[in-house]
């Protein structure tokens, strides 16, 4: 096995698994009964963070209703405004301000666990009566204290830590789709295909 591939197989042993699944079947009883989730990072975790909910807002391996989940950087126009006018590091709490509501969840994803823009949004959540969630590195970083719970990745590499984010976030959509999803429906392109059709 290539020591990169034995490195990240190393850290996934060493992740709460557990904690990723109770977050999944949270979402999965919230998400159907009104909630929203809202998720945000930097760079790699910006990727990561949209991966998330376009699984919800789509789907992931099962027919559902599609569930509210809004990433925080992918309004170009409200984030360019609001660090111009307020200060990169307000980018997203002042989204958090404008669109949540008690009971909604915000999931911040760093590496490092310091990203300004990052921990201000989990204090401005707090502030409105949200779950947050943290997915971070090795060390938590001030997001840990600014969250209601922290799923740390026990690895110093940015890059393996995004790596297993996006496994986590996976494992999370699973436990999305045991409790509110439709196994045996078959996907919308395959119930719609004209008979005979390939």
């Amino acid at each position: 096995m290539h020591p990169r591939l034995k490195q990240l197989s190393s850290v996934l042993k060493g992740v709460d698994g557990e904690r990723a699944k109770r977050w999944g079947r949270l979402l999965g009883e919230e998400l159907p009964r009104g909630r929203r989730l809202f998720a945000c990072g930097n760079g790699g975790s910006a990727a990561e963070a949209q991966h998330l909910t376009a699984e919800l807002t789509g789907r992931f391996r099962t027919e559902r209703m599609p569930l509210s989940a809004i990433c925080l950087h992918a309004d170009s126009s409200s984030l360019t405004a609001i660090a111009n006018d307020y200060g990169y590091g307000e980018v997203f709490a002042r989204q958090v301000r404008a669109h949540a509501r008690p009971g909604d969840i915000l999931v911040c994803l760093s590496t490092s666990g310091t990203s300004e823009n990052v921990v201000a949004a989990a204090v401005a959540a707090r502030e409105a009566g949200l779950r947050t969630w943290a997915l971070a590195g090795a060390s938590p970083g001030t997001l840990h204290a600014a969250c209601d719970e922290t799923l740390l990745v026990p690895s110093p590499d940015p890059a393996t830590v995004q790596e297993v984010h996006l496994s986590l976030i996976h494992l999370m959509c699973e436990e999305v789709d045991a409790v509110c999803g439709a196994p045996a429906m078959a996907p919308p392109q395959a119930r719609l295909a004209p008979e005979g059709s390939t």
